[in-house]
């Protein structure tokens, strides 16, 4: 619960902070980072030490195929800046780190994790520094990676199924 309350604390503080491209691409910048090292410290906190392997593979995979295409396609910025845009390295980043919590703990930690990589995008987007096509590719190899990569933990995970017509629960394990 505690990790909810935080994930939700921290998504509804970002938007507010975001109307101004200063802000907007400070704050991308800084969940390219803390996602990825708020995930690896999940298997941390948990001692999850087959975790943090899968989280390194797939954290290792990710920057290597984001960076090899960036090198290798070169495509200018919308912005002038350069011509490292595709794929944006900050939506490979964020969203691989979501994919490893959603994969390896569950909804709980994937579900907001997915919400602010989904932001991230977004700053990029805002600033000018990606076009929609760089951010979904971006988008696409973080989770790509992540699913790879990443098994459940095991733990047994109980969530509320809710759909248009049908509701009941959900129980998932590993053993």
């Amino acid at each position: 619960m505690k990790t909810l309350i935080f994930f939700l604390t921290v998504f509804t503080a970002f938007p507010a902070l975001a109307f101004d491209n200063d802000t907007a691409g400070t704050s991308g910048d800084v969940l390219r980072i803390l996602l990825p090292a708020a995930a690896y410290s999940a298997t941390v906190v948990n001692n999850d030490k087959e975790g943090a392997k899968e989280f390194l593979k797939s954290f290792s995979a990710n920057i290597a195929a984001t960076y090899s295409l960036k090198e290798f396609i070169k495509k200018d910025r919308p912005d002038g800046s350069g011509d490292d845009s595709f794929p944006s390295g900050h939506a490979s980043m964020a969203f691989q780190a979501a994919s490893f919590l959603q994969e390896r703990y569950g909804r709980m930690y994937g579900m907001p994790a997915y919400a602010l990589a989904a932001y991230t995008s977004w700053t990029r987007l805002a600033v000018d520094e990606h076009d929609i096509e760089d951010v979904s590719v971006g988008a696409a190899l973080g989770i790509a990676s992540g699913l790879i990569f990443t098994s459940p933990s095991g733990k047994a995970v109980l969530f509320p199924l809710i759909g248009r017509h049908t509701f009941g629960l959900s129980f998932s394990a590993r053993w």
